[in-house]
Protein backbone atom coordinates (compact mmCIF):
# COMPACT_ATOMS: atom_id res chain seq x y z
CA UNK A 1 0.00 0.00 0.00
CA UNK A 2 1.01 3.37 -0.87
CA UNK A 3 0.03 6.75 0.06
CA UNK A 4 0.05 9.44 -2.93
CA UNK A 5 3.05 12.04 -2.34
CA UNK A 6 2.55 15.49 -0.16
CA UNK A 7 5.28 17.79 0.32
CA UNK A 8 3.26 20.08 2.42
CA UNK A 9 2.36 23.63 1.14
CA UNK A 10 2.57 24.54 -1.92
CA UNK A 11 3.42 27.81 -3.68
CA UNK A 12 0.50 30.54 -4.47
CA UNK A 13 -1.04 30.72 -7.94
CA UNK A 14 -2.12 33.76 -9.69
CA UNK A 15 -5.39 34.10 -10.39
CA UNK A 16 -5.28 33.30 -13.70
CA UNK A 17 -4.09 29.87 -13.55
CA UNK A 18 -6.50 27.03 -12.70
CA UNK A 19 -6.90 26.56 -8.93
CA UNK A 20 -8.07 23.54 -8.28
CA UNK A 21 -7.46 20.75 -5.35
CA UNK A 22 -5.39 17.29 -7.13
CA UNK A 23 -7.76 14.16 -6.18
CA UNK A 24 -4.75 12.21 -5.92
CA UNK A 25 -3.88 14.12 -2.06
CA UNK A 26 -6.18 11.38 -0.92
CA UNK A 27 -5.65 8.04 -2.40
CA UNK A 28 -3.88 5.03 -1.32
CA UNK A 29 -2.87 2.65 -4.18
CA UNK A 30 -3.03 -0.59 -3.03
CA UNK A 31 -1.15 -3.43 -5.07
CA UNK A 32 -3.32 -7.16 -5.19
CA UNK A 33 -2.16 -10.80 -6.20
CA UNK A 34 -3.96 -10.90 -9.81
CA UNK A 35 -1.88 -7.76 -11.42
CA UNK A 36 -4.91 -4.79 -10.56
CA UNK A 37 -4.30 -1.72 -8.29
CA UNK A 38 -7.10 -0.54 -6.22
CA UNK A 39 -7.05 2.99 -5.84
CA UNK A 40 -8.40 3.87 -2.42
CA UNK A 41 -10.11 7.34 -1.20
CA UNK A 42 -9.37 7.66 2.20
CA UNK A 43 -11.56 10.77 2.65
CA UNK A 44 -14.42 9.41 1.32
CA UNK A 45 -13.50 5.67 2.94
CA UNK A 46 -14.96 4.27 -1.10
CA UNK A 47 -13.24 2.50 -3.82
CA UNK A 48 -12.23 5.22 -6.32
CA UNK A 49 -10.87 3.09 -9.32
CA UNK A 50 -9.33 0.20 -10.65
CA UNK A 51 -6.38 -0.34 -12.37
CA UNK A 52 -6.01 -3.27 -15.05
CA UNK A 53 -4.32 -4.72 -17.91
CA UNK A 54 -0.65 -3.22 -16.31
CA UNK A 55 0.51 -6.55 -15.36
CA UNK A 56 -0.49 -10.03 -15.26
CA UNK A 57 1.38 -11.30 -12.27
CA UNK A 58 1.06 -10.02 -8.34
CA UNK A 59 1.78 -6.50 -7.93
CA UNK A 60 4.92 -6.18 -5.46
CA UNK A 61 5.51 -2.04 -5.02
CA UNK A 62 4.15 0.94 -6.16
CA UNK A 63 5.34 4.78 -5.97
CA UNK A 64 3.81 7.78 -6.71
CA UNK A 65 5.30 10.21 -9.16
CA UNK A 66 5.95 13.87 -6.43
CA UNK A 67 5.00 16.12 -9.77
CA UNK A 68 3.06 14.69 -12.18
CA UNK A 69 0.94 12.35 -10.20
CA UNK A 70 1.54 9.37 -11.78
CA UNK A 71 2.25 5.71 -10.61
CA UNK A 72 4.76 3.86 -11.44
CA UNK A 73 4.12 -0.16 -10.43
CA UNK A 74 6.42 -3.44 -10.27
CA UNK A 75 5.14 -7.14 -10.24
CA UNK A 76 6.59 -10.84 -10.67
CA UNK A 77 5.76 -10.56 -14.44
CA UNK A 78 9.31 -8.72 -14.74
CA UNK A 79 7.73 -5.26 -15.58
CA UNK A 80 7.14 -1.57 -15.17
CA UNK A 81 4.31 0.10 -15.71
CA UNK A 82 3.35 3.60 -15.58
CA UNK A 83 -0.27 4.89 -15.17
CA UNK A 84 -2.27 8.12 -15.70
CA UNK A 85 -4.01 7.65 -11.98
CA UNK A 86 -7.04 9.96 -13.52
CA UNK A 87 -7.63 8.09 -16.39
CA UNK A 88 -6.87 4.72 -14.63
CA UNK A 89 -4.92 3.65 -18.00
CA UNK A 90 -1.26 2.85 -18.48
CA UNK A 91 0.98 5.46 -19.87
CA UNK A 92 3.99 3.39 -20.93
CA UNK A 93 5.12 0.01 -19.95
CA UNK A 94 8.50 -2.00 -20.15
CA UNK A 95 10.86 -5.18 -19.66
CA UNK A 96 13.11 -4.36 -17.04
CA UNK A 97 13.98 -7.84 -15.87
CA UNK A 98 13.74 -11.60 -16.44
CA UNK A 99 12.71 -12.37 -13.12
CA UNK A 100 10.12 -10.71 -10.95
CA UNK A 101 10.75 -7.02 -9.88
CA UNK A 102 10.66 -6.62 -6.25
CA UNK A 103 10.73 -2.80 -5.16
CA UNK A 104 10.49 0.94 -6.65
CA UNK A 105 12.24 4.36 -5.42
CA UNK A 106 12.00 7.70 -7.86
CA UNK A 107 14.97 9.56 -7.40
CA UNK A 108 14.15 13.35 -5.31
CA UNK A 109 13.97 15.57 -8.93
CA UNK A 110 11.41 12.73 -10.19
CA UNK A 111 13.79 12.23 -13.21
CA UNK A 112 15.48 8.74 -12.50
CA UNK A 113 13.48 5.61 -11.55
CA UNK A 114 15.74 2.82 -9.59
CA UNK A 115 14.35 -0.67 -9.82
CA UNK A 116 15.50 -3.97 -7.98
CA UNK A 117 14.95 -7.33 -8.71
CA UNK A 118 18.79 -9.29 -8.49
CA UNK A 119 20.04 -6.52 -9.14
CA UNK A 120 19.83 -3.01 -9.09
CA UNK A 121 18.91 -0.67 -11.82
CA UNK A 122 18.75 3.14 -12.19
CA UNK A 123 16.53 4.17 -15.45
CA UNK A 124 15.57 7.37 -17.34
CA UNK A 125 11.97 8.00 -16.66
CA UNK A 126 11.83 10.09 -20.37
CA UNK A 127 14.12 7.98 -22.93
CA UNK A 128 13.30 4.47 -20.16
CA UNK A 129 16.67 3.57 -20.45
CA UNK A 130 18.92 1.88 -18.20
CA UNK A 131 21.20 4.75 -17.01
CA UNK A 132 23.50 2.93 -14.17
CA UNK A 133 23.86 -0.86 -12.62
CA UNK A 134 24.55 -2.01 -9.53
CA UNK A 135 25.03 -5.35 -8.55
CA UNK A 136 25.97 -6.24 -4.53
CA UNK A 137 23.39 -8.53 -2.95
CA UNK A 138 22.67 -12.52 -3.70
CA UNK A 139 19.18 -12.53 -3.15
CA UNK A 140 15.91 -10.20 -4.35
CA UNK A 141 15.94 -6.59 -3.08
CA UNK A 142 13.24 -5.90 -0.97
CA UNK A 143 13.49 -1.89 0.05
CA UNK A 144 15.03 0.96 -1.93
CA UNK A 145 15.30 4.45 -0.25
CA UNK A 146 16.79 7.43 -1.64
CA UNK A 147 19.25 9.61 0.30
CA UNK A 148 18.15 13.43 -1.05
CA UNK A 149 21.85 14.94 0.02
CA UNK A 150 23.67 16.99 -2.07
CA UNK A 151 27.53 16.02 -3.04
CA UNK A 152 29.83 17.58 -1.31
CA UNK A 153 31.54 19.18 -4.26
CA UNK A 154 30.06 21.63 -6.10
CA UNK A 155 32.34 22.21 -8.83
CA UNK A 156 30.89 20.60 -11.22
CA UNK A 157 27.21 21.54 -11.83
CA UNK A 158 24.77 19.33 -9.95
CA UNK A 159 22.68 17.15 -12.56
CA UNK A 160 20.06 16.32 -10.07
CA UNK A 161 21.26 12.65 -10.01
CA UNK A 162 25.60 12.57 -10.35
CA UNK A 163 26.59 12.14 -5.94
CA UNK A 164 23.82 11.69 -4.49
CA UNK A 165 23.56 8.26 -2.36
CA UNK A 166 20.78 5.33 -2.02
CA UNK A 167 19.88 2.51 0.39
CA UNK A 168 18.93 -1.11 -0.17
CA UNK A 169 18.50 -4.18 1.60
CA UNK A 170 17.75 -7.27 0.41
CA UNK A 171 15.76 -10.01 1.93
CA UNK A 172 17.80 -12.94 4.30
CA UNK A 173 20.29 -10.45 5.00
CA UNK A 174 21.44 -8.62 7.60
CA UNK A 175 23.69 -5.53 6.01
CA UNK A 176 21.72 -2.28 4.80
CA UNK A 177 24.05 -1.14 1.43
CA UNK A 178 24.82 2.88 0.76
CA UNK A 179 25.78 2.83 -2.69
CA UNK A 180 26.39 6.23 -4.79
CA UNK A 181 25.64 7.43 -8.21
CA UNK A 182 29.23 8.26 -9.95
CA UNK A 183 30.07 9.56 -13.70
CA UNK A 184 32.76 7.85 -13.79
CA UNK A 185 31.07 4.02 -13.96
CA UNK A 186 33.27 3.64 -10.63
CA UNK A 187 29.94 3.00 -8.48
CA UNK A 188 29.23 -1.09 -8.91
CA UNK A 189 30.23 -1.71 -5.63
CA UNK A 190 28.60 -0.16 -1.74
CA UNK A 191 30.36 2.54 -0.87
CA UNK A 192 28.86 1.57 2.97
CA UNK A 193 27.01 -0.98 5.29
CA UNK A 194 25.40 -0.73 7.79
CA UNK A 195 25.20 -4.46 10.05
CA UNK A 196 22.29 -5.50 11.48
CA UNK A 197 20.39 -8.33 13.51
CA UNK A 198 17.83 -9.43 10.23
CA UNK A 199 16.49 -8.86 7.42
CA UNK A 200 15.12 -5.20 6.82
CA UNK A 201 11.27 -5.05 7.13
CA UNK A 202 10.97 -1.16 7.18
CA UNK A 203 13.65 1.97 6.86
CA UNK A 204 13.30 5.69 7.26
CA UNK A 205 15.78 8.48 6.97
CA UNK A 206 16.30 12.26 7.95
CA UNK A 207 18.88 14.27 6.12
CA UNK A 208 19.66 17.98 6.83
CA UNK A 209 20.30 20.98 4.72
CA UNK A 210 23.46 21.29 6.94
CA UNK A 211 26.70 19.10 5.85
CA UNK A 212 27.64 18.88 9.00
CA UNK A 213 24.77 17.55 10.24
CA UNK A 214 24.84 13.13 10.44
CA UNK A 215 22.14 11.77 8.51
CA UNK A 216 19.75 10.15 10.64
CA UNK A 217 18.26 6.22 10.15
CA UNK A 218 15.64 4.08 11.35
CA UNK A 219 15.49 0.42 10.35
CA UNK A 220 13.04 -2.04 12.00
CA UNK A 221 14.27 -5.50 11.22
CA UNK A 222 12.07 -8.58 10.69
CA UNK A 223 13.19 -10.16 14.47
CA UNK A 224 10.87 -6.90 15.78
CA UNK A 225 14.35 -4.72 17.06
CA UNK A 226 14.78 -1.09 15.65
CA UNK A 227 18.37 0.34 15.09
CA UNK A 228 18.86 3.93 14.63
CA UNK A 229 22.32 4.74 13.18
CA UNK A 230 23.69 8.58 12.54
CA UNK A 231 26.73 8.78 10.25
CA UNK A 232 27.58 11.75 7.47
CA UNK A 233 27.69 10.00 3.72
CA UNK A 234 31.15 11.35 3.04
CA UNK A 235 32.45 8.75 0.25
CA UNK A 236 34.05 5.21 0.84
CA UNK A 237 33.55 3.39 4.17
CA UNK A 238 35.40 -0.08 4.55
CA UNK A 239 34.37 -1.62 8.07
CA UNK A 240 30.58 -2.39 8.39
CA UNK A 241 29.30 0.25 10.92
CA UNK A 242 27.38 -0.72 13.82
CA UNK A 243 23.97 1.08 15.26
CA UNK A 244 24.37 3.70 17.79
CA UNK A 245 21.28 2.52 20.13
CA UNK A 246 19.21 -0.42 19.78
CA UNK A 247 15.34 -0.05 20.67
CA UNK A 248 12.96 -3.01 21.62
CA UNK A 249 9.63 -3.04 22.87
CA UNK A 250 8.60 -5.43 25.98
CA UNK A 251 5.31 -6.36 27.94
CA UNK A 252 5.22 -5.26 31.67
CA UNK A 253 5.60 -8.73 33.24
CA UNK A 254 6.97 -10.37 36.19
CA UNK A 255 9.72 -13.01 35.88
CA UNK A 256 8.75 -15.29 32.91
CA UNK A 257 5.74 -13.01 32.11
CA UNK A 258 7.64 -10.69 30.37
CA UNK A 259 7.16 -11.08 26.23
CA UNK A 260 8.92 -9.11 23.33
CA UNK A 261 6.69 -6.89 21.48
CA UNK A 262 7.50 -6.60 17.83
CA UNK A 263 7.93 -3.41 16.24
CA UNK A 264 6.10 -3.07 12.93
CA UNK A 265 7.54 0.12 11.52
CA UNK A 266 9.38 3.84 12.75
CA UNK A 267 9.26 7.08 10.73
CA UNK A 268 11.08 10.52 12.13
CA UNK A 269 8.92 13.23 12.79
CA UNK A 270 9.58 16.55 11.67
CA UNK A 271 11.78 17.47 14.70
CA UNK A 272 14.47 15.25 13.70
CA UNK A 273 14.46 14.08 17.26
CA UNK A 274 11.36 11.74 18.19
CA UNK A 275 10.20 8.63 16.37
CA UNK A 276 6.60 7.82 14.92
CA UNK A 277 6.59 4.23 16.14
CA UNK A 278 3.98 1.12 15.45
CA UNK A 279 4.28 -2.23 17.41
CA UNK A 280 2.28 -4.95 18.72
CA UNK A 281 0.48 -7.29 15.74
CA UNK A 282 -0.83 -6.72 12.19
CA UNK A 283 -4.23 -6.83 13.19
CA UNK A 284 -4.20 -4.28 16.56
CA UNK A 285 -1.20 -1.54 15.48
CA UNK A 286 -0.37 0.85 18.29
CA UNK A 287 1.38 4.14 17.67
CA UNK A 288 3.20 6.18 19.78
CA UNK A 289 5.37 9.35 19.47
CA UNK A 290 8.51 9.06 21.57
CA UNK A 291 11.84 11.04 21.90
CA UNK A 292 14.75 8.44 22.66
CA UNK A 293 18.51 9.21 24.17
CA UNK A 294 20.32 7.64 21.46
CA UNK A 295 23.59 7.97 23.67
CA UNK A 296 22.59 4.92 25.34
CA UNK A 297 23.23 1.79 22.94
CA UNK A 298 20.09 -0.28 24.33
CA UNK A 299 16.84 0.89 25.27
CA UNK A 300 13.36 -1.67 26.28
CA UNK A 301 9.81 0.28 26.01
CA UNK A 302 7.99 -1.31 28.62
CA UNK A 303 4.95 -1.19 27.56
CA UNK A 304 1.41 -2.95 28.79
CA UNK A 305 0.11 -4.02 25.30
CA UNK A 306 -3.28 -6.79 25.31
CA UNK A 307 -1.67 -9.74 23.36
CA UNK A 308 -4.89 -11.51 22.69
CA UNK A 309 -7.07 -9.85 19.89
CA UNK A 310 -10.79 -11.42 19.52
CA UNK A 311 -12.22 -11.52 16.36
CA UNK A 312 -16.03 -10.92 16.44
CA UNK A 313 -17.77 -12.33 13.55
CA UNK A 314 -21.38 -11.31 12.95
CA UNK A 315 -24.14 -14.22 12.40
CA UNK A 316 -24.57 -14.75 8.79
CA UNK A 317 -28.22 -12.88 7.48
CA UNK A 318 -30.59 -15.46 5.99
CA UNK A 319 -33.77 -15.10 4.56
CA UNK A 320 -35.20 -18.21 5.49
CA UNK A 321 -38.33 -17.33 7.92
CA UNK A 322 -39.42 -20.21 9.81
CA UNK A 323 -43.65 -19.60 10.08
CA UNK A 324 -45.40 -20.29 13.27
CA UNK A 325 -47.74 -22.83 13.41
CA UNK A 326 -50.88 -22.64 15.62
CA UNK A 327 -52.87 -25.75 17.36
CA UNK A 328 -56.09 -25.40 15.02
CA UNK A 329 -54.00 -24.83 12.00
CA UNK A 330 -54.44 -27.88 9.55
CA UNK A 331 -51.08 -28.92 7.76
CA UNK A 332 -51.81 -30.18 4.09
CA UNK A 333 -49.26 -32.93 2.74
CA UNK A 334 -48.89 -33.36 -0.64
CA UNK A 335 -51.68 -34.69 -2.87
CA UNK A 336 -54.98 -33.64 -3.93
CA UNK A 337 -56.07 -30.16 -2.67
CA UNK A 338 -58.06 -30.26 0.52
CA UNK A 339 -57.29 -33.95 0.91
CA UNK A 340 -55.18 -36.25 2.51
CA UNK A 341 -52.65 -38.37 0.96
CA UNK A 342 -52.71 -41.86 0.84
CA UNK A 343 -50.31 -43.38 3.24
CA UNK A 344 -49.43 -46.58 2.61
CA UNK A 345 -48.97 -49.55 4.83
CA UNK A 346 -45.66 -50.82 5.69
CA UNK A 347 -45.76 -54.77 4.78
CA UNK A 348 -44.75 -57.37 7.03
CA UNK A 349 -41.91 -58.29 5.05
CA UNK A 350 -40.02 -55.31 5.43
CA UNK A 351 -40.42 -55.04 9.40
CA UNK A 352 -38.86 -58.65 9.54
CA UNK A 353 -36.00 -57.53 7.52
CA UNK A 354 -35.67 -54.36 9.84
CA UNK A 355 -35.94 -56.33 13.30
CA UNK A 356 -33.31 -59.29 11.88
CA UNK A 357 -31.16 -56.13 10.89
CA UNK A 358 -31.24 -55.34 14.68
CA UNK A 359 -30.56 -58.20 16.34
CA UNK A 360 -27.38 -58.83 13.75
CA UNK A 361 -26.42 -55.17 14.86
CA UNK A 362 -26.05 -56.35 18.37
CA UNK A 363 -23.72 -59.38 17.36
CA UNK A 364 -21.79 -57.54 14.63
CA UNK A 365 -18.01 -58.09 15.01
CA UNK A 366 -15.89 -54.91 15.17
CA UNK A 367 -13.39 -54.02 12.29
CA UNK A 368 -10.49 -54.85 14.30
CA UNK A 369 -11.64 -58.60 15.17
CA UNK A 370 -12.34 -59.02 11.62
CA UNK A 371 -9.18 -58.82 10.90
CA UNK A 372 -7.97 -61.05 13.30
CA UNK A 373 -10.55 -63.86 11.98
CA UNK A 374 -9.19 -62.96 8.56
CA UNK A 375 -5.55 -63.31 9.55
CA UNK A 376 -6.29 -66.89 11.30
CA UNK A 377 -8.22 -67.91 8.47
CA UNK A 378 -5.36 -67.09 5.39
CA UNK A 379 -2.81 -69.11 8.13
CA UNK A 380 -5.08 -72.22 8.11
CA UNK A 381 -4.80 -72.13 4.32
CA UNK A 382 -2.35 -74.86 3.12
CA UNK A 383 -0.03 -74.53 0.07
CA UNK A 384 -0.38 -77.09 -3.01
CA UNK A 385 2.47 -78.97 -3.24
CA UNK A 386 4.72 -77.66 -6.29
CA UNK A 387 3.05 -74.50 -7.05
CA UNK A 388 5.81 -71.77 -6.77
CA UNK A 389 4.53 -69.08 -4.91
CA UNK A 390 5.43 -65.18 -6.12
CA UNK A 391 5.40 -64.31 -2.63
CA UNK A 392 8.12 -66.40 -0.89
CA UNK A 393 10.46 -64.66 1.38
CA UNK A 394 13.14 -65.88 -0.49
CA UNK A 395 12.28 -64.09 -3.59
CA UNK A 396 11.07 -61.18 -1.49
CA UNK A 397 14.53 -61.02 0.20
CA UNK A 398 16.46 -61.20 -2.78
CA UNK A 399 14.42 -58.30 -3.95
CA UNK A 400 14.73 -56.61 -1.08
CA UNK A 401 18.07 -56.57 -1.26
CA UNK A 402 18.39 -56.22 -4.65
CA UNK A 403 16.40 -52.86 -4.58
CA UNK A 404 17.38 -51.54 -0.98
CA UNK A 405 13.88 -51.61 -0.08
CA UNK A 406 13.23 -50.94 3.27
CA UNK A 407 9.20 -51.88 3.46
CA UNK A 408 10.40 -54.94 2.07
CA UNK A 409 13.10 -55.97 4.66
CA UNK A 410 11.34 -55.31 7.12
CA UNK A 411 8.34 -57.48 6.16
CA UNK A 412 11.03 -60.40 5.78
CA UNK A 413 13.60 -59.66 8.78
CA UNK A 414 11.01 -59.62 11.10
CA UNK A 415 9.81 -63.34 11.07
CA UNK A 416 10.25 -65.11 14.15
CA UNK A 417 9.18 -68.97 12.34
CA UNK A 418 11.55 -71.20 12.73
CA UNK A 419 11.21 -73.15 9.54
CA UNK A 420 10.52 -70.06 7.31
CA UNK A 421 13.62 -68.57 8.07
CA UNK A 422 15.47 -72.08 7.28
CA UNK A 423 13.91 -72.87 4.22
CA UNK A 424 14.62 -68.96 3.50
CA UNK A 425 18.21 -69.03 4.00
CA UNK A 426 18.19 -72.60 2.18
CA UNK A 427 16.75 -70.95 -1.12
CA UNK A 428 18.82 -67.58 -1.01
CA UNK A 429 21.74 -67.58 -3.98
CA UNK A 430 24.92 -67.19 -2.60
CA UNK A 431 25.25 -63.82 -4.50
CA UNK A 432 22.93 -62.27 -1.97
CA UNK A 433 24.60 -63.96 1.55
CA UNK A 434 27.52 -60.75 1.92
CA UNK A 435 24.11 -58.17 0.99
CA UNK A 436 22.48 -59.55 3.33
CA UNK A 437 24.60 -60.02 6.09
CA UNK A 438 25.59 -55.90 5.87
CA UNK A 439 22.27 -55.65 6.44
CA UNK A 440 21.47 -57.49 9.47
CA UNK A 441 24.63 -55.59 10.74
CA UNK A 442 23.40 -52.25 9.74
CA UNK A 443 19.86 -53.11 11.47
CA UNK A 444 21.76 -54.04 14.65
CA UNK A 445 23.88 -50.89 14.86
CA UNK A 446 20.16 -48.84 14.12
CA UNK A 447 18.58 -50.64 16.81
CA UNK A 448 21.40 -49.89 19.43
CA UNK A 449 21.84 -46.31 18.37
CA UNK A 450 18.02 -46.13 19.20
CA UNK A 451 18.94 -47.40 22.79
CA UNK A 452 16.88 -50.74 22.44
CA UNK A 453 17.92 -53.60 24.56
CA UNK A 454 19.43 -56.13 21.95
CA UNK A 455 22.21 -58.88 21.15
CA UNK A 456 24.88 -57.44 19.24
CA UNK A 457 26.66 -60.51 17.34
CA UNK A 458 29.89 -60.08 18.88
CA UNK A 459 27.78 -61.65 22.25
CA UNK A 460 26.80 -64.51 20.45
CA UNK A 461 29.44 -66.91 21.17
CA UNK A 462 28.14 -69.56 18.99
CA UNK A 463 27.90 -67.48 16.03
CA UNK A 464 31.67 -67.21 14.54
CA UNK A 465 31.76 -71.31 14.61
CA UNK A 466 28.88 -71.48 12.91
CA UNK A 467 29.35 -68.29 10.33
CA UNK A 468 32.97 -69.82 10.07
CA UNK A 469 32.48 -72.05 7.24
CA UNK A 470 30.54 -69.69 5.01
CA UNK A 471 32.97 -67.24 5.06
CA UNK A 472 35.80 -69.26 4.22
CA UNK A 473 33.34 -69.89 1.63
CA UNK A 474 33.17 -67.03 0.43
CA UNK A 475 36.85 -65.84 0.85
CA UNK A 476 37.79 -68.21 -1.78
CA UNK A 477 35.26 -67.45 -4.25
CA UNK A 478 36.26 -63.85 -3.91
CA UNK A 479 40.48 -64.71 -4.20
CA UNK A 480 39.86 -67.36 -7.36
CA UNK A 481 37.07 -64.61 -8.91
CA UNK A 482 40.14 -62.34 -10.19
CA UNK A 483 41.80 -65.58 -11.45
CA UNK A 484 38.79 -66.70 -13.01
CA UNK A 485 37.85 -63.46 -14.89
CA UNK A 486 41.79 -63.40 -16.71
CA UNK A 487 41.21 -66.95 -17.72
CA UNK A 488 38.14 -66.31 -19.22
CA UNK A 489 38.98 -63.22 -20.49
CA UNK A 490 42.10 -65.40 -22.66
CA UNK A 491 39.70 -68.53 -23.14
CA UNK A 492 38.12 -65.95 -25.08
CA UNK A 493 40.53 -64.33 -27.13
CA UNK A 494 41.91 -67.76 -28.37
CA UNK A 495 38.26 -69.37 -29.72
CA UNK A 496 37.50 -66.02 -31.47
CA UNK A 497 41.35 -66.16 -33.22
CA UNK A 498 40.66 -69.73 -33.69
CA UNK A 499 37.20 -69.09 -35.10
CA UNK A 500 38.89 -66.14 -37.50
CA UNK A 501 41.45 -68.51 -38.66
CA UNK A 502 39.06 -71.39 -39.80
CA UNK A 503 36.36 -68.62 -41.63
CA UNK A 504 40.31 -67.42 -43.46
CA UNK A 505 40.70 -71.10 -44.77
CA UNK A 506 37.48 -71.71 -45.96
CA UNK A 507 37.87 -68.56 -48.30
CA UNK A 508 38.53 -69.82 -51.86
CA UNK A 509 41.72 -68.57 -53.40
CA UNK A 510 40.86 -65.08 -55.80
CA UNK A 511 41.70 -64.88 -59.26
CA UNK A 512 44.06 -62.10 -59.50
CA UNK A 513 44.22 -62.09 -63.36
CA UNK A 514 43.29 -59.26 -64.95
CA UNK A 515 40.34 -59.52 -67.61
CA UNK A 516 41.12 -56.70 -69.64
CA UNK A 517 44.32 -54.91 -70.42
CA UNK A 518 44.45 -51.75 -72.25
CA UNK A 519 47.71 -50.57 -73.65
CA UNK A 520 48.12 -47.10 -74.60
CA UNK A 521 48.94 -46.06 -78.38
CA UNK A 522 47.25 -48.86 -79.93
CA UNK A 523 43.60 -48.63 -81.45
CA UNK A 524 40.99 -50.98 -81.09
CA UNK A 525 40.00 -52.50 -84.50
Amino acid sequence: MTPSPHDGPQKKKRRSENVHSSPELDLLAIGTAVGSILLYSTVKGELQNKLDGGHVSKVNCIQWHQENGHLYSCSDDGHIAEWNARTGKVKCKWKAEKGSVSCLCISPDGKMLLSAGRGIKLWDLETKEVYKKFTGHSTAVTSLTFAAIRPANDSPPFDGITGLYFLSGAAHDRILNVWQVRSDGKDKNAVLSFTLTDEPIYVDLSTSEDREDPMKLAVVCRDGQMHLFEHILNGFCKKPLLPTCTVQVATSGKGTDTRPVPILGAAFCSDRQSLLIAYNTVLHPILEKVTLNTTEPHICLVRDVQTLVVLRTESAVTKVKTPIVKSGVKVLVPGTPGHNAAIKSVPMESKKIEAKRKKGADNELSIEERLCTMDIETMKVKNKPGVPQADSFAVLLVQGLESNDANILNKVLQTKKDFVIKNTIARLPISSVIPLVQEAIALTLAIENHHVHCLHPSQLPDLVPQLGVLYQLVESRVKTLQKLSRLHGKLYLLVTQVAASETMRNVKDMNQTAKLVYEEGKRSS
